[in-house]
């Protein structure tokens, strides 16, 4: 399991270092959404690890929590997403928030402009904001990646996202297959890796979506409801602008077992340069 896995020179996970991170920028709280078939090897990893002053609380992501008048179709064997996984979370989250993958690092001052943008946020008001890497700071080198291309304007307000799903690397050249189509990219394009930051008041919209979702892939049993289809709708809708946050700093996840090795080395060269402590939380 890549979210409970051992990165760093003390055993840390990758979302060790996030959450260190997120308490090194302001937050105050954290929210793990997990299933339920991981919760006990997943508690037993985070139990203690943190300080007092830091609320920590769990949200189940099963197959069977939807809103009302949702059923599971038959054969649906996997929950629908990342959209799904923070709709889920919404009794225990009262405050401007932001949302990560587990498995992505995203790098300490990707935390520090997300959380300095959310202060500004009312819970009761529509808000929502995406940070933004380069493209060519969040590609592997063993294999094809999924992207959501950002359109940005001159205000750093977000127009579109559109999800690439085989973005690749080779030598200095990116490019993206398509429908049997290649296109060239410079690497420079603008790109989603799921960190984002909204209000309370986007649950609303993260529900009515799931409805239409479901309406329209009733037939569909392993289409997922992403997470960057509810920033769209929030766009096309003009029930927000969303601002884009760009981040100078260079994702590595685990996408293939060869990044592996790769991860570690690049978090031991982070301690080794004075980034992070050797054991991240002294325990």
């Amino acid at each position: 399991m890549k979210q409970i896995d051992t990165f760093g020179p003390s055993g840390e996970t990758i979302v060790d270092y996030s959450v260190y991170d997120a308490i090194r920028a302001g937050f105050g709280k954290i929210v793990f959404v997990i299933r339920r078939n991981i919760e006990k090897e997943f508690k037993e990893v985070f139990s203690g690890k943190f300080s007092d002053d830091i609320i920590v609380d769990y949200v189940l992501q099963e197959l069977d929590i939807l809103p009302e008048g949702l059923s599971v179709p038959n054969g649906r064997e996997k929950p629908w997403g990342t959209g799904h996984a923070v709709m889920v979370a919404e009794e225990k989250i009262q405050e401007p928030f932001a949302v990560i993958n587990a498995d992505d690092f995203y790098g300490q001052q990707s935390f520090q402009v997300v959380h300095d943008h959310l202060v500004g946020f009312s819970p009761d008001k529509l808000d929502a904001c995406l940070v933004g890497f380069k493209l060519k700071n969040t590609v592997s080198e063993y294999g094809y990646v999924s992207r959501g291309i950002c359109e940005v304007d001159d205000r750093h307000i977000l127009n579109d996202i559109v999800e690439r799903t085989h973005i690749e690397k080779e030598g200095n050249r990116y490019f993206l297959e398509e429908d049997g189509e290649v296109f060239n990219l410079t690497g420079e394009e603008t790109v989603s890796m799921n960190l984002m930051g909204f209000s309370p008041a986007a649950f609303r919209y993260f529900r009515e979506g799931f409805y239409r979702f479901m309406e329209e892939n009733k037939d569909e049993l392993k289409k997922e409801y992403f997470l960057p289809s509810v920033l769209n709708k929030i766009v096309h809708t003009e029930a927000a602008m969303v601002k884009v946050l760009h981040t100078p700093e260079k994702w590595f996840g685990i996408t293939y077992k060869e990044d592996k090795p790769v991860a570690k080395e690049t978090l031991l060269k982070l301690v080794e340069a004075g980034k992070y402590p050797e054991n991240l939380w002294g325990i």
